[in-house]
């Protein structure tokens, strides 16, 4: 099970939220690069990125701190937040990123999920953000009334690279993941399922590993504060 650190970017800081709220901000470093150059050199094989304001905004706004993470770390990269047309998806692909990730799009024109999984790849996975089971949009702000698995069910065609599931009642909340919603859905799908969204401690991680059928997890704010140190961790998950 790959452990991706999540850098959460405002306002070209790296910061956390609690459960998605732009006005419960933790700034935890002002430089962003600097902050991914020590989850790397904790040995992470991948850097989980969002651009909080890109995600309210519906297009990128901290690209420059996103661009320097590129350049200066050799670890791929997936990236959220405000990534909502071809030109946008095609433009992040060609400066290094490993991986969009799609999340109101896919609630909203799922077509441009599928022709982007067919023009790149791998290099696509589909971002279902759930309160209570249903999905909600443009940064959490707005909720639907279409369900998690329905919505990943719809996708099992379009060749996705990954499916990253965050419960945002659990989002930096310290609360631990919601690992029976995110086990059934990994169970309900082919496609890979990364957890995210409360994952605070190495027993959550375990936990997590143990259901045998979560590819990934997703780790910010216990990564900051030391309630999880990243080299352990990287170490327990080695299969």
């Amino acid at each position: 099970m790959i452990l991706y650190p999540a850098i959460d970017l405002k306002d070209g800081q790296a910061v956390r939220l609690v459960h998605g709220d732009m006005d419960q901000t933790t700034v935890f470093n002002d430089d962003p690069a600097a902050q991914a150059r020590t989850f790397v050199e904790a040995g992470c094989e991948w850097l989980h990125l969002v651009d909080l304001n890109g995600a309210f905004a519906g297009t990128p706004v901290n690209a420059a701190p996103v661009e320097a993470i590129l350049k200066a770390c050799p670890v791929p990269a997936q990236l959220g937040g405000g990534i909502r047309d071809m030109a946008t998806i095609e433009a992040w692909i060609d400066k290094g990123l490993a991986r969009v990730i799609l999340g109101t799009v896919a609630v909203e024109n799922p077509d441009l999920v599928r022709e982007a999984a067919r023009e790149f790849p791998g290099k696509v996975a589909v971002g279902l953000d759930a309160r209570n089971g249903f999905v909600a949009t443009k940064g959490w702000a707005e909720e639907t009334d279409v369900q998690v698995t329905e919505l990943a069910k719809s996708f099992e065609d379009a060749g996705i690279a990954a499916i990253i599931y965050t419960d945002i009642l659990r989002d930096g909340a310290m609360k631990g993941p919601n690992i029976t919603a995110t086990e059934n859905l990994a169970r309900a799908v082919s496609i890979p399922v990364i957890a995210s969204g409360g994952v605070s401690s190495m027993d959550d991680l375990i936990a997590l590993k143990q259901t045998g059928v979560i590819a990934g997890a997703i780790s910010g704010r216990a990564l900051y504060d030391g309630a999880i140190d990243l080299g352990a961790a990287l170490d327990a998950l080695k299969d």
